[in-house]
């Protein structure tokens, strides 16, 4: 898939735990597996901007495109 998520590196970089973020956004950690992982087909413009909230970044940090 040409959209990778990198809900990783954004964790890593705010030294948070998925558990944490998870809490903080108000999904399961099952959920956030599915976004980590690559395996989501959409994401809620609702949860990328929880998610910016929470990391202190923008959608841009997420999500990036790489051609095929």
């Amino acid at each position: 898939m040409p959209i990778i998520i990198n809900v990783d590196v954004m964790l890593a970089r705010r030294k948070m735990q998925s558990q944490e973020l998870a809490e903080k956004i108000g999904i399961t950690q099952a959920n956030l597996s599915i976004l980590k992982t690559g395996k989501a087909k959409a994401v809620k413009l609702s949860t990328l901007e929880a998610i910016c909230k929470a990391l202190d970044c923008q959608p841009g940090d997420i999500l990036e495109y790489v051609k095929d």
